[in-house]
């Protein structure tokens, strides 16, 4: 529970590539605007410093950016000053490096954050993360952290295991336990778990 005025510093990406397909072959997955305007909206909502999207491709990049630049600054600003708003921490990269990069030296972090990878299910290799322990990390001991959430089938396990963690999943329902969330759907149950005032 909070108990002062602390913020957290936390940023989150939707990265891309390298992507598992249904085949288990690494792709890069295209960009969509649903991704770019829920998730910005959830992002907002928590107070998420910076929302990263990560793409090798400088034409999908340039997509992202012509729709912030309609709703930033053009007439979609004017016709709905809100989604303006939530389009504040948006951010665009070439690949993971570069976003931690950019969040780093536009917040003014000086803490090398904590990586942490999600995925639906367990991770061969990777050190696992809860929910608690991951909130500790933000509201206890204070550290910038940087959460990566995958398109597609998931990010690589190669890609996962480079990270300093890898969150646990969202179960679902026994007895079933299916587990096949729209990234926009996970991106907002985990930033209520880390984030939400409770």
């Amino acid at each position: 529970m909070k108990t002062d005025n602390f913020v957290p510093q936390m940023a989150i990406a939707l990265v891309h590539h390298p992507i598992v397909d249904r085949e288990k072959k690494i792709v890069a997955t295209n960009i969509t605007n649903f991704d770019i305007h829920d998730i910005a909206r959830a992002s907002t909502v928590y107070g998420v410093d910076k929302y990263f999207i990560v793409h090798p491709m400088k034409e999908q990049l340039m997509f992202v950016e012509r729709i912030l630049d309609h709703w930033r600054v053009g007439q979609g600003a004017k016709f709905n000053p809100y989604r303006k708003t939530a389009l504040n921490p948006v951010r665009t990269a070439e690949d993971i490096a570069k976003a931690i990069d950019a969040w780093k030296r536009e917040s003014q972090i000086i803490e090398d954050p904590v990586i942490i990878a999600t995925h639906a299910r367990a991770v061969n290799g990777a050190k696992p993360l809860t929910f608690d322990g991951a909130r500790d990390l933000l509201w206890t001991q204070k550290k910038p952290v940087f959460v990566i959430f995958g398109t597609g089938f998931g990010l690589t396990d190669e890609f996962m295991t480079n990270c300093h963690y890898v969150l646990e999943s969202i179960k679902g329902a026994p007895p079933r336990d299916y587990r096949h969330l729209s990234v926009r759907s996970a991106v907002s149950i985990c930033l209520d778990r880390l984030l939400g005032p409770w």
